[in-house]
């Protein structure tokens, strides 16, 4: 029988490795894989770039949360976009139903990792700087977070192995 937290949900900073990572998980771990930031694109037919020029970035965030609220795998891992974590009624229902684990990187890690913050369909002010956005989503990915795993220096595969094992001693 599964668990009714069956579900791996992958929160964090883009370039933090959630979409890398998740489909290796989902292999290592035999677990389906659903990444939201495609369910978002194949669900509205446009880029996320596209909805925050178009529509700002408060539009992507809404239209994720009801990508998030209206997912009901059982037994997946779940890579969500960035700004999941704004909406506590998203994570409230993802954590019903799975381990949160962020995937915690620093600053120089994601600078190196990313090269198209400006294209890349961010949902944030455009007041905000990488940075702002940096800390102001670090401290949520903590709150929800039931597992953090510090990714900086380590491989996709290593951190696959780190999360298997954090969920092992959380049983």
């Amino acid at each position: 029988m599964t668990s009714p937290r069956s579900n791996i949900v992958l929160v964090g900073m883009p370039g933090s490795g959630k979409s890398t990572v998740g489909v290796l998980l989902s292999k290592l771990t035999r677990r389906g894989f659903v990444d939201t930031d495609v369910l978002i694109q194949s669900s509205t037919g446009r880029a996320l770039q596209d909805i925050v020029d178009e529509d700002g970035y408060l539009a992507l965030r809404r239209i994720e949360e009801d990508v998030l609220v209206g997912l009901s795998p059982r037994n997946h891992v779940i890579a969500t976009g960035g700004s999941a974590v704004y909406s506590e009624r998203a994570m409230e229902h993802l954590k019903a139903a799975g381990v949160v684990v962020f995937l915690k990187v620093n600053m120089d890690t994601l600078l190196a990792r990313v090269k198209d913050y400006e294209t890349r369909g961010l949902a944030k002010r455009k007041d905000q700087t990488l940075a702002d956005l940096f800390a102001e989503r670090s401290a949520l990915y903590t709150k929800y977070a039931d597992i953090t795993i510090s990714c900086d220096g380590t491989g996709h595969d290593a951190v696959c192995s780190m999360i298997v094992d954090a969920i092992e001693n959380l049983c």
